[in-house]
């Protein structure tokens, strides 16, 4: 089963580059992989899962306990540079002030990217 929703995600990565071109450009400006809605909403349940086990005692509710200006709400987070996974993932790694370091033994750029779709589908 996976191996075929592997295999058809990359022939329609293929037909999309057929189609509209593929660039650098194009690609990075992609917040996160196509994936089919049913892989999505797995993905938003385990972030939920990860978030609760690794964020909410800091971050209850989209809230923060440290800093109650750096919520985790979609305007705050774009305030704070933190758009795309890869930037959560950033923060994660180099946090600021206040803050743990989540290295990626304990939360894993996958389970990262997770995190992220739970926090832009929940704290929008």
């Amino acid at each position: 089963m996976q191996r075929m929703i592997v295999m058809t995600l990359a022939a329609m990565a293929i037909g999309t580059c057929t189609i509209s071109g593929c660039t650098k450009d194009n690609q990075s400006s992609r917040n996160v992989p196509a994936v089919s809605t049913t892989e999505s909403a797995a993905l938003v349940d385990k972030g939920a899962v990860l978030f609760k086990e690794y964020c909410s005692s800091c971050h209850p509710d989209g809230g923060n306990v440290v800093n109650p200006k750096k919520t985790l709400h979609a305007a705050v987070l774009a305030d704070n540079k933190i758009t795309r996974p890869e930037d959560l993932i950033g923060l994660l790694r180099t946090p600021g002030p206040g803050m743990r370091t989540f290295d990626d033994r304990t939360i894993t750029d996958s389970d990262a990217r997770a995190i992220y779709l739970y926090l832009e589908k929940n704290f929008r």
